[in-house]
């Protein structure tokens, strides 16, 4: 009898020291992995906050131009450069920042 509880508390002991190994080396891994994953979805969150803000400005500008005439003429003026008869159009060469 005491001879199996020996042999039961060593195959205990021996149990624990692996498992012991196993997550030891597992844990300070898998807490990396965690924290890059967290990042992950940090950066990702804040690509979609901004994408969203993106989409609200894009639809907001679509709506005045479908809803006001004289945002669709100004849009027009300023991307074929057409001008009003009297009027004189300065075009200025861009400047190197």
């Amino acid at each position: 009898m005491k001879l199996l509880v020996l042999r039961a508390g060593r195959l205990l002991v021996l149990l624990a020291a692996v498992a012991f190994v196993f997550f030891g080396l597992r844990v300070p891994q898998a807490v990396a992995d965690l924290r890059a994953k967290h990042e992950t979805i940090r950066r990702l969150q804040k690509e979609n906050a901004d994408l969203e803000k993106e989409l609200a400005e894009k639809r907001d500008r679509v709506r005045k131009l479908r809803d006001s005439p004289s945002e669709q003429e100004l849009e027009i003026r300023r991307q074929l450069r057409y001008q009003r008869e009297g009027e004189t159009q300065i075009i200025l060469p861009e400047q190197k920042k």
